[in-house]
């Protein structure tokens, strides 16, 4: 029996990176999976090879499409138990070189996806006890890192997002729980760009040197216990899984 056997998981920006494994590990502990990106032919290919999933092209800053992409998840499979929001982007820039646009931009993917997501999901979740939101922050809303202002502002957006939508769910009896998960450097195709644009000397390089890099399973396998029965007594906190960066 596999700890996610007869439960069905829809993940964000689950093509590549944290996002495909988390949807490895959910199906391979028995999970219907429903993977959403933007990245279409690569979306279909690991849809493809796990087997019991499907993929959905999926921008999370559309509402409509998320009620789109929920429904159709419940016609597919019948239910749904997990959501993980972890669709996301990184641009670099201080407070004084990043532009608007660019702000607004990963304000509204990984803030405002995260919102649009608790809220067209938790209608149609299971209230039987299964009921898991996971919600992707990072270290970078823990701590001030002046060169991604605007990453940092949505990943700390999401903690404060997390807290008050599982008190929600508690308020109202919903069996539903909601963390976040906060990782420090994770070796992802998004990373990997992310540090090849950094100068030698930056503190994203620094950190990589200090606290190595962890893998996407380090993250996969926390969604997995909080997805799974092991969670069930865990809601409206912030995990951080970054081999002690936030310690100093």
């Amino acid at each position: 029996m596999g700890k996610m056997d007869g439960k069905v998981a829809l993940i964000t920006g689950g093509a590549s990176g944290l996002g495909a494994e988390d949807a490895r590990v959910l199906a391979r502990e028995g999970a219907s999976v429903v993977i959403t990106d933007i990245q279409s032919e690569v979306g279909r290919a690991l849809a493809d090879e796990i087997g019991n999933a499907l993929y959905l092209d999926h921008d999370v800053r559309d509402a409509g499409r998320w009620a789109e992409v929920v429904a159709e998840t419940v016609q597919r499979f019948g239910r749904l138990d997990t959501l993980v929001n972890n669709a996301g982007l990184v641009k670099f820039g201080t407070v004084e070189e990043q532009g608007p646009e660019d702000f607004r931009l990963l304000v509204d993917v990984m803030l405002t996806g995260t919102y649009l997501g608790c809220q067209a999901a938790i209608p149609h979740m299971s209230k039987d006890g299964s009921g898991s939101i996971i919600n992707i922050a990072s270290v970078a809303g823990l701590k001030g890192i002046s060169s991604i202002p605007a990453y940092s502002a949505a990943k700390a957006g999401i903690i404060g997002l997390t807290r008050s939508v599982a008190v929600h769910c508690r308020e109202l009896n919903y069996r539903i729980r909601v963390n976040a998960l906060a990782p420090g450097g994770i070796v992802t195709p998004m990373t990997a760009q992310a540090l090849a644009e950094l100068p030698e000397g930056s503190a994203g390089l620094e950190q990589t040197v200090n606290h190595g890099m962890g893998q996407p399973s380090d993250i996969a396998n926390m969604v997995l216990y909080l997805a799974s029965d092991d969670g069930r007594h865990i809601t409206g906190t912030t995990i951080t899984i970054d081999n002690g960066e936030t310690m100093e």
